[in-house]
């Protein structure tokens, strides 16, 4: 099989299924690297750079949350698309792992070559929007200013603290102003996730989003019936 140039980096806490894993993706053609624990997982990503995740949610010496909000908050990490894998399947936890930068949830016990087939995807996704030309890093929109670059906003002067999916969120409404966006697209386009997860997870990010803007929470408009749409030009 042609060798893939992509390196995975597996978080697995299990030796059998970490080696499972590691098996299957190097067998696929991946590069990879596999860690038991999180702050392991977090020295050997500094290193091998990888190009995905795959993290467990259950750790021996940390939550699967702090790891993936680390990773995320790493200029040499951020980029990777987060996988988390786990046996817990509450709402809360889905939820919680997209706040905080995943990619996607996989549950256990899973197919491996279903999870192949879905690296696949968010390798080529990922990839695709890395090469795509980069558009101008400086949006302004009445008193909201986005840099995309530095990922981060104002209102009014003044700058609005806003979380990794805060900031997609607010980039795609702008991007896309003057169309309404359903909540299952939102889900697709800026989570990453299946539109089947329930679609409160949206409102309750545009809420807080909304109320973090301020003066330009406005813009968001509410579509009753079918999701939202950001205003088409500003307040003059």
């Amino acid at each position: 099989m042609p060798e893939s140039p992509y390196k995975i980096l597996i978080i697995e806490d299990e030796p059998d299924l970490a080696l499972t894993l590691s098996y299957n993706l190097e067998q696929a053609g991946y590069h990879v690297a596999s860690e038991l624990t999180g702050g392991g997982g977090l020295v050997r990503a500094e290193t091998f750079l990888p190009d995905l995740v795959l993290l467990d949610l259950m750790l021996p010496d940390t939550s699967g949350f702090e790891v993936c909000r680390a990773l995320k908050s790493s200029p040499l990490t951020q980029s990777a698309p987060v996988v988390m894998l786990t046996a817990r399947g509450e709402e809360v936890d889905r939820v919680r792992g997209f706040e905080v930068g995943a990619e996607d949830y996989v549950l256990k016990p899973f197919s491996v070559k279903e999870l192949l087939l879905r690296l696949k995807v968010i390798l080529k996704r990922n990839g695709s929007q890395q090469s795509e030309p980069s558009p101008s890093p400086l949006v302004e929109f009445g008193p909201l200013r986005i840099n995309r670059e530095s990922h981060q906003v104002w209102v009014e002067g003044e700058e609005v603290a806003l979380t990794i999916l805060e900031f997609n969120l607010i980039c795609t409404f702008v991007e896309r102003r003057g169309k309404t966006q359903s909540r299952a697209q939102l889900l697709t386009d800026v989570w990453g996730a299946s539109p089947e997860l329930t679609t409160r997870t949206v409102d309750t990010h545009v809420k807080r989003l909304r109320d973090k803007l301020k003066s330009a929470g406005q813009y968001i408009q509410t579509i009753r019936g079918v999701g939202y749409r950001f205003q088409q030009q500003p307040d003059d």
